[in-house]
């Protein structure tokens, strides 16, 4: 029976020649799309680098930066079975470089030891904490404070299911006006606050959200909660997500951020407005994309309003995580943020290509719907389809050719391009042979890795019309010390 499918359905395309090109040449403009599109993006990252660079500030302006006229700020870490982690991040987050802070981990119900050993590490007590109750949250079970760190407080509550869920609890508890969310599993740099903070300070009365840069903490050696040596991952898997970090920070986001329509700051390492998080209720609790969620809720609720904002990425201030080494827990990471980009996309359709949304709704919006609605399915049908085609005559050598061209070489143009970005402003690869490892990695990534990028993102959309929900699969080292 499958078999004789298979023959009906290579009989239909044999017979309709002209639907078979009318799709190849589908397949064929919406990967030439994407790549126009990250094309355009590299001169408009370069120059919105040198523009905002940090990298040759002044003593003074580091002064100002380290004054009263630094806004308060709070740290959010949602935590949940972070046992392995918890106290050596926490302990990197007391180290932070930040006139006035306050820390709040919410313990999201973790089933394993976290709350403990965030007692016994920070002498953890009882206390009593006003709070407002405008985002919604699982009920609290306890609040503890330490007198040997007063600006560390955990609010333990019961598990919400999903991240956000003890975001909203821990903003709820935190009191300064701006806060700054971090995976319970990153490490801060000590002058990332001072530095992803001035956008506000520049322009407080319009700014409401700035991104900072992930990169993967895989390799480095740890101690006391602060890096004290660099080193690239080891193991391939986490070396090729290194790559992918810089490519997608330095290069997607600066672009996009140039052009005022940054549409997801990482919910590993971003800093916001608390008066107008809780305006528009908190982050929502039924999505698994809450970071990107959130940012595209913050534009369509200041455009409803009608008020002026602005959004930015800063590349200088670096938040290290920990990269899945193994293929089981990567697919189950890349899957939901499929799922979640499809969540939010489909949430908020009728933004794309709405006037009332401004340059985001006509133009960010299209764009995430052709990466990640659009995208994930043309890309692996290419792959899948075009080679069969060729073989069976119905496509010519220059076509396959193209395509070739088109996924493979342009896609290690753009990753060396990202690398020489990098090195030429921010020089964050202390030795030369770090830079060729990685240059060669922006090779081969194109050859196995992405093919298996675009299986994951395809299954993810499987997922999603299925209504798969949670979580996953996502565990820890734990090695840091």
């Amino acid at each position: 029976m499958i078999e004789n499918f298979g023959t009906n359905v290579l009989s239909y395309f044999a017979a309709n020649q002209g639907w078979v090109h009318l799709f190849l040449w589908t397949i064929f403009a919406i990967g030439i799309l994407q790549n126009l599109i990250s094309a355009l993006q590299l001169p408009f990252a370069y120059f919105e680098l040198k523009r905002h660079s940090q990298t040759e500030d002044t003593e003074s302006n580091w002064q100002l930066l380290i004054s009263e006229e630094a806004p308060a700020m709070s740290i959010l870490v949602p935590a949940y079975n972070e046992s392995a982690t918890i106290v050596a991040n926490v302990r990197s987050m007391l180290f932070v470089q930040y006139p006035n802070l306050e820390i709040v981990v919410a313990n999201d119900g973790s089933t394993d030891n976290t709350l403990d050993e965030l007692k016994n590490a920070f002498s953890l007590e009882p206390v009593t904490r006003a709070h407002e109750l405008v985002a919604p949250h699982e009920p609290i079970r306890g609040v503890y404070g330490s007198k040997l760190y007063p600006n560390l407080l955990v609010v333990d509550k019961e598990n919400g299911g999903c991240k956000a869920d003890a975001v909203n609890a821990a903003l709820n508890f935190s009191r300064n006006p701006l806060y700054c969310v971090v995976d319970a599993d990153s490490l801060l740099e000590p002058e990332a606050l001072l530095r992803s903070v001035r956008p506000f300070m520049e322009e407080p009365d319009e700014m409401v959200a700035v991104g900072g840069t992930i990169r993967v903490l895989n390799g480095c050696t740890v101690e006391n909660g602060e890096i004290v040596k660099f080193d690239l991952p080891q193991r391939f898997l986490p070396l090729v997500q290194s790559m992918e970090y810089i490519r997608a920070f330095l290069m997607a986001r600066l672009a996009w951020s140039s052009w005022g329509m940054l549409s997801i700051v990482s919910g590993a390492f971003g800093i916001f407005r608390r008066d107008v998080s809780l305006e528009i209720g908190g982050w929502s609790l039924d999505t698994i994309g809450e970071d990107y969620d959130f940012v595209v809720k913050l534009h369509r609720y200041m455009a409803d309003k009608k008020r002026a904002y602005k959004m930015r990425y800063v590349p200088e201030p670096v938040c290290w995580t920990e990269a899945p080494e193994d293929l089981k827990i990567l697919k189950s990471q890349r899957t939901r943020w499929q799922r979640g980009a499809l969540e939010v996309a489909f949430k908020n359709k009728d933004m794309v290509f709405n006037p009332k949304y401004g340059k985001f709704g006509m133009f960010a919006m299209p764009n995430n719907y052709l990466v990640d609605v659009i995208g994930p399915l043309a890309e692996l049908i290419g792959y899948l389809v075009l080679p069969l085609f060729f073989f069976l005559g119905w496509i010519n050598y220059p076509y396959l050719l193209a395509f070739i061209a088109i996924f493979f070489v342009f896609g290690t143009f753009i990753g060396v391009s990202t690398l020489v970005l990098e090195e030429l402003e921010l020089q964050r690869s202390p030795r030369a042979s770090d830079l060729l490892k990685l240059g060669l990695v922006a090779v081969l990534e194109n050859f196995g890795y992405r093919q298996l990028n675009s299986i994951w993102r395809v299954i993810g959309w499987y997922q999603f019309i299925r209504k798969v929900e949670g979580w996953g699969e996502m565990t820890r080292k734990g090695d840091k010390k």
